[in-house]
């Protein structure tokens, strides 16, 4: 299959300037979630995405990130049309892998439209694939395979803990109007084993990952220019999903989370709960943009900094969207002690996010 690069962000994508109304599903609030049907793809809204994100280690004590990334979008082009080539569902795949040894991102992609077995988001449950590379739901666990150019995953998932409904029981705010908002819960602390390959060499691994599933239609208010967004699992069995948007002059727009206790008791975070300021920055030798790669964020009254593994991890899409962002795994820090790890998401720093 050929290769082609587009772009994937979980929290907000396809989020261009649409009517919630204009031919496609609506999120309101008030709706329930139902498992198993709601882990699988939701064709009548604009977008949808399952996105994982991780750290494992090798036998010798080598850490990487991973970031994976099934992404499906209804164009709403040439719907009437019988034919099997008319595009009504996209399916984009986005796999990263961080190793401080490389010092940079390996990453890949592939997009292709539904259909002709070639790429597909299945109704019933998590399915999603494009060409060989596959994210499923199978026996309780998920499973990924990723052949990209320079590395392979091939990791397992087991949930440890119940799922995590953001917002109002899965009806997740993202702006000031109620349209503005997601169906959008996680499953963190996923048990992670399989093996990740560089080059000529394949390693055991194991860790710890997170998988978001969000699927909307209009989530950006017009003057939202990017967003920040975290998912952190904590060492003693918590869990923390928070984000901003951020407006035109910086600032924050619009803000949330849920804060898993120990205990697990979840609480929803208001956009008052919740504030990311940055405490270090990093400037791409490529590209020239600026990003707050160490943050302190303050989420539910605890104040945490997110240090990356290393700054590098800048994802560039110019080839084809012209959109460049950041995105990268970060350790949480409370007084100098590591609480827990995760990853971190920055958008629209070297201009405002238009897809």
């Amino acid at each position: 299959m050929k290769r082609r690069t587009f772009l994937v962000l979980p929290l907000m994508v396809g989020a261009t300037r649409v009517r919630a109304d204009a031919g496609y599903g609506r999120v309101e609030p008030g709706r329930a979630l139902r498992f198993p049907r709601d882990h699988g793809s939701h064709p009548e809204f604009r977008t949808e995405w399952w996105y994982v994100t991780g750290w494992v280690a090798d036998g010798a004590g080598n850490a990487y990130g991973v970031q994976i990334t099934f992404f499906r979008n209804r164009p709403r082009v040439a719907e009437t049309n019988p034919s099997a080539f008319s595009p009504r569902q996209l399916v984009f795949a986005h796999a990263a892998l961080a190793d401080p040894r490389h010092g940079r991102l390996h990453h890949d992609q592939r997009a292709a439209r539904a259909g002709f077995g070639l790429a597909g988001a299945d109704e019933s449950s998590t399915r999603a694939w494009v060409g060989d590379w596959s994210l499923a739901l199978v026996d309780g666990r998920y499973a990924a395979s990723i052949a990209a150019r320079e590395f392979a995953l091939d990791l397992q998932f087991a949930p440890t803990q119940p799922l995590l409904l953001h917002g109002d029981a899965g009806y997740s705010r993202k702006g000031p109007l109620s349209a503005q908002a997601s169906y959008y819960y996680s499953q963190p602390r996923l048990a992670v084993t399989g093996r990740v390959g560089v080059a000529d060499k394949s390693v055991a691994v194991a860790g710890t990952a997170w998988l978001d599933h969000e699927w909307s239609s209009e989530v950006m208010a017009p003057d939202a220019i990017g967003w920040d967004w975290t998912g952190i699992n904590f060492a003693d069995g918590g869990a923390l999903m928070a984000f901003r948007m951020r407006d035109r002059s910086g600032g924050t727009l619009w803000a949330g989370g849920t804060l898993r206790g120990s205990d697990g008791r979840a609480r929803v975070l208001a956009p008052g709960d919740v504030s990311f300021a940055p405490s270090r920055s990093w400037r791409s030798p490529r590209t020239g943009i600026g990003y707050p790669v160490a943050m302190t964020l303050m989420a539910g009254g605890s104040e945490l900094a997110l240090e990356p593994l290393f700054d590098d991890q800048e994802l560039d899409s110019r080839a084809s969207t012209g959109t460049v962002y950041w995105e990268g795994a970060v350790r949480a820090l409370e007084s100098g002690r590591e609480v827990g790890r995760g990853y971190l998401e920055l958008t629209g720093y070297g201009a405002p996010v238009r897809l």
